[in-house]
């Protein structure tokens, strides 16, 4: 098949400056090249050609950045030329206009985020993209969940194909090119005789890297001679310090332990930092899709310590090639298990061992490969068969009637034939009305109304964990703000539906409106808990959000607080 592969428009491919999809799709082509013609189309870069082709296979760049600008681009390049198929990488919003200008080809989407979400996408172009394609690949089976829970049809396109790692560039300190790249790193960096744990990834509070510092002096007490090494920068190949890369080196300064921050490492060299490593820790504070880093640390026999946030569980087994950290704002949680690792050699190893062999038998390319194939294949056979577009073949399985009725109770039964309100399950919006979890029935009225409260209430806690760093005069003139714009939107909010990115907006434009230093910080808090109780909304459970010391510790007070750091230059801004 003719085949052309998009990609996002942040990062270009081949992945010269990182990104975990461009690393996958890197992987996998020089494979997938044999059988079929491949041209992949992705955003332009300084230090790559407007086109060329590399061991058989087209490379073709637009101007990226923007979606919208991208989307122009990728739009005059397909509607000029004819692809048998077409699969997109993790841009949904991709697939209508796509479609417009290739209305013959198949289109394959692969959701390496969760793009889907009503943030992210209108529902209704969500839907329509959903109809258009003949399969939805997923990285995990935590983003398939995500989708299917927001959109039911797309359950019989989902198929999960797990990331792969480069075997051969991972490797663990225990084999000889391992322990020869492992010297190097700790003799460049004064390491040698330190148990080096190890982070990567970017720099910013939704990675955790704060906390995982944050962690360290209880760690250090047990450990005088352990090291930490932070790889990363605020973007893929940007080294700009941003105010919490400046927090967080704050509070790595502080540290009785040698910290060592590389700033952004060239794709082709960070295996070094994994062979150099005793112990990796991913300390993702948002619901992760699954990190790959996971992958790297299995290959390069590392120990694992991550976050029960998204996808990041489906590789781990507990105890066997990592640990699973709970409550991920809890610092003391990952100093526990770092403990407990440092403790035991022996168990380090094994579980380094056990994690290697997870990595060869699960996630090399060759599989990653396989699974694709099959995928595209599948489009093969449709295209032969003229099956149409956007359509699940369907399954040959006979169905076993007798077993239905046998396993199906007959209260179920004689309830389905009499009455209609059977279609009405937990949770479920039927005419405005909500069905809760415990069988109250409530008004969605009084949901968003109770949901928007406790956005206030989180942003006014916020405001108060900061009271010591801003003073009092700035705190009481931002929660008089906040209080004012907490009546007006009670009482003057349309709640006819669940739009909380709508609420969120409102808000955000509100307080910018007023001008107060605090809106970055109010803005953040009001978009995250925003999406935070309307996910809870859409399952109809109504809990309240806890209180979180985002970046402040009543054990920590010298090392003040990034988003403090922000308001201190702004005012400064404003004197000069």
């Amino acid at each position: 098949m003719k085949v052309l592969i998009i990609c996002t428009e942040k990062l270009p491919v081949p992945p010269v400056k990182g990104g975990a999809i461009q690393t996958y799709i890197a992987g996998a082509v020089p494979f997938l090249k044999n059988k079929h013609d491949i041209t992949i189309l992705g955003r332009n870069d300084p230090t790559l050609p407007e086109k060329e082709t590399i061991d058989g296979i087209d490379y073709v760049r637009v101007p990226g950045g923007l979606l919208e600008v991208y989307r122009d681009g990728v739009v005059n390049y397909v509607r000029q030329h004819n692809f048998d198929l077409i699969h997109i990488f993790n841009r949904p919003r991709l697939i209508s206009p796509v479609r417009e200008v290739a209305p013959n080809a198949r289109i394959v989407l692969s959701m390496h985020n969760d793009m889907f979400k009503p943030e992210k996408i209108d529902h209704e172009e969500g839907e329509k993209a959903i109809e258009q394609v003949d399969k939805i690949i997923t990285i995990s089976d935590y983003i398939g969940k995500t989708i299917k829970e927001m959109f039911p049809n797309a359950e019989s396109k989902l198929k999960t194909i797990y990331s792969g790692v480069d075997l051969d560039r991972f490797v663990p300190a225990y084999t000889q090119e391992g322990k020869k790249l492992r010297d190097e790193i700790r003799k460049g960096h004064n390491l040698e005789s330190k148990k080096v744990i190890l982070f990567t990834g970017r720099l910013s509070p939704n990675k955790g890297a704060d906390i995982l510092v944050k962690a360290m002096p209880l760690v250090a007490k047990k450990f005088p001679d352990v090291a930490l090494v932070l790889v990363g920068s605020k973007w893929f190949s940007v080294n700009d310090v941003t105010d919490y890369i400046a927090y967080v080196r704050a509070l790595a300064e502080r540290l009785p332990i040698p910290v060592v921050t590389t700033g952004f490492i060239h794709p082709t060299e960070i295996h070094k930092w994994f062979a150099a490593a005793d112990v990796f820790v991913c300390p993702s504070q948002w619901q992760e899709p699954l990190a790959r880093v996971h992958y790297e640390a299995m290959a390069a026999g590392l120990p694992i310590i991550t976050t029960n946030r998204g996808g990041n569980t489906e590789v781990i087994d507990i105890g066997k090639n990592g640990l699973v950290v709970e409550n991920p704002e809890e610092p003391g949680e990952f100093a526990e298990h770092l403990i407990t690792l440092l403790s035991d050699s022996s168990l380090r190893k094994e579980m380094g061992q056990f994690g290697r062999k997870k990595a060869e038998a699960n996630f090399n390319w060759n599989r990653v490969v396989s699974d694709i194939k099959s995928v595209w294949d599948e489009i093969e056979d449709k295209i032969k068969n003229n099956i149409a577009i956007g359509t699940v073949a369907e399954s040959t399985e006979e169905i076993d009637i007798s077993k239905i009725m046998t396993d199906t109770p007959v209260e179920e039964i004689e309830l389905a034939e009499t009455s209609e309100e059977i279609l009405v399950a937990e949770g479920d919006v039927i005419e405005q009305q909500v069905v809760s979890t415990d069988g109250i029935e409530e008004k969605p009225e009084k949901n968003v109304k109770t949901a928007l409260s406790e956005i206030f209430n989180v942003m006014k806690e916020n405001i108060n964990l900061n009271e010591e760093i801003v003073g009092k005069q700035l705190t009481a003139q931002v929660r008089e703000i906040v209080e004012m714009l907490e009546e007006k939107m009670l009482n003057n909010l349309s709640l006819q539906n669940h739009d909380f990115k709508t609420v969120a907006n409102d808000l955000l434009a509100k307080l910018q409106m007023e001008g107060t230093e605090y809106t970055e910080l109010l803005g953040e808090s009001v978009l995250e808990a925003g999406k935070e109780l309307g996910i809870k909304l859409g399952k109809n459970e109504m809990k309240v959000i806890p209180k979180k010391n985002m970046f402040y510790s009543e054990n920590n007070p010298p090392a003040a607080p990034w988003l403090a750091l922000k308001n201190r230059k702004m005012k400064n801004k404003k004197a000069i």
